[in-house]
C-alpha cells in the first residue's frame, strides 16, 4: 500500500495527493481500528461552504400554528433559526472527532410546504479553515428541526423528522460535492406532492415571510 493511502484525510473526505477517500477508508480510524482525530495541523486554510437540508412533517393543526406563530411556546421559527446556528458554532462538542471551527458564517432559512404540512429547513456554513464544515451545517439543521418538534409538540407529539442530508460542500482536496449529481437529480424547492415522489428528500426551503408563503399555493 503506498504511504499516500495511511489516512491524513480530513472530515471532508480528502486524503494525500492522488487519493481521494471513496474505496471505503474511513479517516476517523487509525490502521488498527481504532477511533483517532485527523491531524490536519498542515493542510493550509482555505474556504470551506457546505449546505444541508431536512424537513419535519407534522399534523395540518400543529402546522398551520407554527406558520401563523400561534404557539403557545412562542414563534417557532424565529428560536429555531437561533437555536440552529448556536448548534454549528457547537459541534465539536455534540460530536466527539470533530475540530473546533472558526466559523465565518451559518445561516439557516426556514420554508413551508402547505400541502405536505411540513417545514422544510436549510443551513449553510462558511469558515477559511484546514477542515470542512459538513458537520456544522448538518447540526444546524439538525437543531431547528428539534427546535421546531420542541414548539409544536403539545399539538402533534407524532411529528416525524427526516430525511437529513448534506445537499453541497465545497473547497479541501476532495473537492465539490453536489447532492444530485451523486444521488438523485437535484430537487427544486418543493410544491406539495413532489415532496413525497422524492421520497421526502428536502430541497432548498421558501423563506418563511408570508407573502412568500401564499405564492406557494395551487
Amino acid at each position: 500500500m503506498k504511504r499516500g493511502t495511511k489516512g491524513r484525510g480530513t472530515r471532508g473526505g480528502g486524503t494525500k495527493r492522488g487519493v481521494r477517500n471513496r474505496g471505503g477508508r474511513l479517516t476517523h480510524f487509525d490502521a488498527r481500528g481504532r477511533a483517532r482525530m485527523v491531524d490536519v495541523g498542515e493542510k493550509p486554510a482555505t474556504r470551506r461552504e457546505a449546505t444541508a437540508a431536512g424537513l419535519i412533517r407534522m399534523s395540518p393543526a400543529a402546522f398551520d400554528a407554527l406558520r401563523a406563530r400561534s404557539l403557545a411556546k412562542g414563534d417557532a421559527v424565529v428560536l429555531a433559526r437561533a437555536a440552529g446556528i448556536a448548534a454549528a458554532k457547537r459541534t465539536s462538542d455534540l460530536i466527539p472527532l470533530c475540530h473546533v471551527v472558526p466559523l465565518d458564517h451559518v445561516g439557516v432559512e426556514i420554508g413551508f410546504d402547505t400541502r405536505a404540512s411540513a417545514v422544510v429547513v436549510e443551513s449553510t456554513a462558511r469558515a477559511r479553515w484546514s477542515t470542512g464544515v459538513e458537520m456544522e451545517a448538518l447540526c444546524a439543521a439538525a437543531a431547528a428541526l428539534l427546535t421546531l418538534y420542541d414548539m409544536a409538540k403539545a399539538l402533534d407529539r407524532g411529528m416525524v423528522i427526516g430525511p437529513i442530508r448534506l445537499l453541497h460542500k465545497s473547497g479541501g482536496r476532495s473537492g465539490t460535492f453536489r447532492a444530485g449529481e451523486a444521488t438523485a437529480p437535484a430537487a427544486a424547492p418543493s410544491r406539495g406532492r413532489g415532496a413525497r415522489r422524492t421520497a421526502g428528500a428536502p430541497s432548498a426551503p421558501r423563506r418563511s415571510g408570508r407573502r412568500r408563503t401564499r405564492s406557494r399555493r395551487g
